[in-house]
């Protein structure tokens, strides 16, 4: 693509990164002299309107600049100015030479003892400060931390923050990356700032041990999340680190959030005790400086570029959060399947991530895919207002939508012959608790340790036995192992 020489008063004088968002470039203020880093969006996704994928996308390109231009911290890359040339917004933020926390972890950089309590100390002041402007960042992660050779630290890409009195993000909406995001989240529950203090629990648990506590595919890791305990990080083989931060890595990444640290200074405090002397902010820059370069490799994938200047703001430009952090299936385009996820994500909240991935993965081409989409949505009205909105988005022809609307009423239609007729006298009988819990380890068998959470919804939207099985079925895509289910499900008494 062609690139500006200049987008306002600055000239582009490089290009920094480039991923489906848009473009990073460096630049030059001629006013006062200085250089900066220039953000853009695409100016496809920068005309969205309404509330569609468009819109969305453009929504927080604007929450970024609002966010970042509260904020005024030696910590956080400062944002100087927001505009837009020739139909390309654009941010105009600090240019920062240096590398992402991600990217000295990947190249094997090992942070001392001495060294953690430093990073930890100049993260937790940078959240701090954000959070007494009202500003949550939300997706605290090493990709979006810069760690400069002055010694400095610095938080990026304010892309998703929540801001006091902001109505950017619905409570439904999984925002974040998966492997930092709190069990709240997960949940779809309301969250404040402590969202933040979970992340930099993470961070320090990834610095401390070299991995992450929780990992996995999408449903075993949300599972992990919500329902299991870390294991302790001086609990690790190979791993010898003092025992305290056992404690402070538990409080950190308690699943109440009441039981956290109640804030970011909260949990500096907790450190400095547990050092038991001055913490040297600078100290790991002594690690850093001794680490060798990071040897040259072939482009990241857009999603993952998170190193060189201004590190974290080259990878917002493309687009990194909850569902871009992985990778699309083979053959997709991201942006078709991000639509599909936002759209689905009004019917079936959080689990909208997951279920897009896991159809998209069986299916070829667009109205299969929103055929098994809407397949996952037990009522006939919202499934019927699911694929009328797809087919007024453009994303699906409205005779596709037609047919794919009569091949999902399919799935209730099953369960009727399913089971014996002692079970289907049973049909509109009351769910029990006991019906709950078995029915769960049936579903688990075919959809894995998220069939806990589905089956408690189901029940609680479905009280009868005949549309709680029609609501199990329709969180299994292939037709066979459904079948399956329906017939296990029927032999329940």
């Amino acid at each position: 693509m062609s690139h500006p020489t200049r987008l306002g008063k600055y000239q582009i004088t490089e290009v920094l990164g480039e991923g489906a968002m848009g473009v990073v470039y460096k630049g030059f203020d001629p006013d006062i002299r200085r250089t900066v880093a220039l953000k853009t969006i695409r100016r496809s996704l920068g005309e969205g309107e309404g509330t569609g994928f468009g819109a969305s996308l453009a929504g927080r390109f604007i929450n970024e600049a609002q966010a970042g231009g509260r904020l005024s911290h030696p910590g956080i890359v400062a944002v100087y100015d927001f505009g837009e040339d020739a139909g390309v917004k654009f941010i105009a933020m600090e240019y920062v030479e240096g590398q992402s926390l991600s990217r000295y972890a990947s190249n094997g950089v090992r942070f001392t003892d001495a060294d953690i309590p430093g990073i930890m100390s100049q993260l937790l002041d940078a959240i701090e400060h954000a959070h007494q402007q009202g500003v949550w960042h939300r997706d605290i992660k090493p990709a979006n931390v810069i760690m400069t050779r002055a010694g400095r630290l610095k938080v990026a890409d304010f892309g998703i923050a929540r801001i006091d009195g902001g109505g950017l993000t619905q409570v439904t909406m999984m925002i974040g990356t998966p492997g930092y995001m709190a069990p709240e989240q997960f949940l779809g529950r309301g969250i404040d700032h402590r969202v933040d203090i979970y992340a930099a629990g993470v961070v320090l648990y990834l610095l401390l041990t070299g991995r992450l506590p929780f990992t996995g595919p999408p449903e075993s890791l949300m599972y992990k999340v919500v329902h299991e305990a870390p294991v302790p990080p001086s609990e690790i083989e190979g791993v010898q680190r003092p025992r305290f931060y056992d404690g402070l890595v538990a409080t950190a990444l308690a699943k109440d959030p009441l039981q956290r640290f109640a804030s970011a200074a909260a949990f500096k405090d907790a450190l400095v005790r547990a050092v038991g002397q001055p913490i040297d902010e600078a100290a790991w820059d002594k690690t850093i400086i001794a680490a060798p370069s990071p040897p040259p490799r072939p482009p990241a994938p857009a999603a993952e570029r998170s190193s060189g200047s201004v590190a974290a703001a080259a990878a917002a430009a493309s687009g990194g959060s909850a569902g871009s952090a992985v990778a699309p299936p083979p053959g997709w385009d991201r942006t078709l399947l991000s639509q599909a996820e936002t759209s689905l994500a009004r019917y079936v909240g959080p689990l909208a991530g997951v279920l897009v991935r896991r159809a998209a993965r069986e299916c070829s081409d667009l109205p299969a895919l929103y055929a098994r989409l809407a397949d996952q949505i037990t009522s006939a009205s919202a499934r019927a207002a699911f694929l009328g909105q797809a087919t007024g988005s453009g994303a699906l022809p409205a005779a596709t939508a037609a047919t794919a609307s009569k091949s999902t009423s399919a799935a209730p239609t099953a369960l009727k012959g399913a089971g014996t007729a002692g079970a289907r006298g049973a049909a509109g009988e009351p769910v029990s608790e006991a019906l709950v819990a078995q029915a769960s380890k049936l579903l688990a068998q075919h959809i894995g340790p998220i069939a806990s959470a589905i089956a408690k919804r189901a029940a609680a939207a479905a009280p009868r036995r005949d549309a709680f099985y029609e609501a199990l079925a329709a969180a299994v895509t292939d037709p066979a192992r459904r079948q399956k289910l329906l017939a296990e499900l029927a032999q329940l008494r």
